[in-house]
């Protein structure tokens, strides 16, 4: 028999089996001891009673610390007193298979009792938490329907170097590195061989991976290494091609994780599923600005892009007029862009934003892939064309017109999730500050 888990206990009543997990809890009283034990998937109780047969069973449980691992032998009893699921395993041999040292640096019954740094340099500890271990059995449901929708709908799914010869993206910081002699950085995008694979015919691409970024900000929403999900699709008519696929791929992500855990989510975290019912508004950048100046009476400091508040108060916006938890903003300045999206006649860029929930989550695009217009994009942007040649190359043979988008996967679960910081929907975070563990 392979290894039971104690969600499929209820498969295995009156059977004798063996069974593997923390310790979780103690009860050692006059006559009987109760042992709880976890396994990620459930729990269980364990009940020795105190008499000559059990005096090494005894032993052993009396001595062990809470947070050791155990493997126990014995038989699963339907017992309807026990509160625990109803059942209860009486066992015939207990093994410590390692023990914890009784105080623990962090509290892992509550999160609230111990500082979020400290429970960071304990990441492995604090991960044994139920919500925790929830919240990442959910990306992992969300990131596989994420890539099940792209692979069904023919996409290409790619994965470029991390070691890149030039930034990808203008006015970012970049981790500069010694390769060889020559100067490279970590990449901080798969963009330019995302388009890189457009030229090469494969029509539409996808990439989940990480990406660096060396920006020394020390908000809740940021960091430094970032798992993207990046995708690209050729032959568009105009960027409402990009938020078409971007919208569809995200209602159908949301709507197979509440699918699978949305009773547990509900319960756990106290969030509501987002709305996949109505499409997602869309307003032009100047739009923007003007409901944010009449009906908020707010005007943020910078012209050419959008502030946080900004953001916050215009899916406010987009819940009240459209019932929406998303809303895509397009028509930004190329000021506040980089050089490889295309401009309209008015000089404005084919680009949006999409924000969920308070934040922006993705920046999207078409892309110029006319390499004269690129060229001059790039010196306009006070970029040396010959920095970069190996991407202008990709254009000088015909490249398809295309466009696509790049989203941070935990910025996504901290807005569903409704989290206060991207430490805490990080496996392990990556900052400015961390580099441990």
């Amino acid at each position: 028999m392979g290894k039971i888990y104690f969600k499929d206990l209820k498969a295995h009543l009156g059977e004798e089996i063996c069974l593997e997990g923390f310790v979780d809890k103690i009860r050692d009283l006059q006559y009987v001891q109760f042992m709880i034990l976890r396994d990620g998937t459930g729990e269980v109780q364990v009940t020795i009673e105190k008499n000559d047969d059990n005096k090494n069973l005894n032993e052993i449980v009396s001595n062990l610390t809470l947070e050791s691992t155990v493997f126990v032998t014995g038989t699963l009893m339907d017992s309807p007193n026990v509160k625990l699921n109803g059942m209860e395993m009486i066992p015939s041999t207990i093994e410590a298979t390692s023990r914890s040292e009784a105080e623990l640096p962090i509290d892992i019954k509550d999160k609230g009792k111990t500082l979020r740094e400290t429970r960071l340099d304990y990441r492995f500890l604090d991960l044994r938490r139920k919500d925790n271990r929830l919240f990442f059995e959910c990306e992992t449901t969300l990131e596989h329907a994420l890539r099940e929708y792209f692979i069904k709908n023919d996409f290409i799914e790619i994965h470029s170097p991390k070691i890149a010869k030039g930034a990808a993206e203008s006015g970012a910081e970049v981790f500069k590195i010694d390769y060889f002699g020559q100067e490279a950085c970590l990449s901080q995008s798969p963009q330019f061989y995302k388009q890189m694979a457009i030229a090469s015919g494969f029509n539409n691409v996808f990439e989940i991976g990480p990406v660096f970024r060396a920006e020394n900000s020390h908000t809740s929403y940021h960091a430094t290494e970032i798992n993207m999900a990046d995708a690209e699709i050729s032959y568009i008519k105009s960027v409402d091609d990009v938020m078409d696929l971007e919208e569809a791929w995200l209602k159908y992500g949301i709507d197979a994780l509440w699918e699978k855990h949305g009773e547990k989510i509900e319960d756990t975290f106290k969030v509501e599923k987002p709305n996949t019912e109505v499409s997602f508004p869309r307003i032009t950048f100047r739009e923007a600005k003007e409901i944010l100046k009449e009906k908020y009476h707010f005007e943020g400091e910078r012209e050419d892009d959008l502030e946080r508040h900004e953001e916050k108060l215009l899916c406010q916006y987009a819940k009240e007029k459209y019932k929406s938890d998303f809303i895509f903003v397009t028509k930004f300045p190329f000021a506040a862009r980089p050089f490889y999206h295309m401009l309209d006649e008015e000089g404005l860029t084919e680009s949006y934003d999409l924000l969920f929930r308070g934040v922006e989550i993705t920046t999207g695009a078409q892309r110029e892939h006319r390499h004269d217009i690129l060229k001059q994009q790039m010196i306009e942007k006070e970029i040396n064309p010959e920095t970069l040649d190996f991407y202008l190359e990709f254009f000088q043979y015909g490249c398809p017109p295309h466009g696509g988008f790049g989203v941070g996967i935990a910025r996504i679960m901290m807005q569903l999730f409704h989290l206060d910081n991207i430490r805490e929907a990080t496996f392990i975070y990556r900052g400015p500050t961390r580099l441990n563990p």
